[in-house]
């Protein structure tokens, strides 16, 4: 039930803040009632659990969203000297890789994050990895550090 409570306040909250109105009493009960409708309907569709509405993965989000965004940045920057290099030194890479999440929504951020950074995409999530391709050896050489893995196993909070 406290995902339920959870989930009507993050729809209520979202809608406040991209609609803008704070003082008319019928559009803030008709915007309460949407997320309420909202949650009605997603209790009966059944996804309203744990890996439907993560709320322990909530505040760590504010820690490895910074951190990913980051990525973002230094691939699209790699990319970019790539693209404007007249030689165009790539080599392209597929190759799997291995996680070390425990659920399908901890994997599912993971290969999510891969094809995020530029220059990497998730091709399969298969049993024992990622299947990636990447623009250059470089970043399958990147995801097998691990560092990545380490910070989505460490925001999926499963252990």
């Amino acid at each position: 039930m406290i995902h339920a409570f959870a989930l009507g306040g993050l729809l209520y909250v979202l809608w406040l803040l991209l609609s803008g109105y704070w003082t008319d009493p019928l559009l803030l009960s008709l915007g309460l009632g949407s997320a309420v409708l909202c949650v009605l309907t997603a209790l009966r569709m059944g996804i309203v659990d744990r890996e439907g509405v993560p709320i322990r993965q909530a505040a760590r989000a504010f820690t490895y969203w910074p951190w990913l965004a980051w990525q973002v940045v230094l691939s699209n920057i790699s990319v970019a000297k790539i693209i404007l290099n007249p030689k165009l030194p790539i080599s392209p890479t597929l190759a799997v890789v291995p996680y070390t999440q425990k659920t399908d929504l901890g994997q599912v951020i993971y290969a999510n994050s891969i094809t995020l950074t530029p220059g990497t995409i998730s091709v399969d999530v298969a049993g024992d990895g990622i299947l990636v391709h990447a623009l250059e050896a470089s970043g399958i050489t990147d995801l097998e550090e691990g560092e990545m893995d380490r910070r989505v196993t460490a925001f999926e909070g499963e252990r």
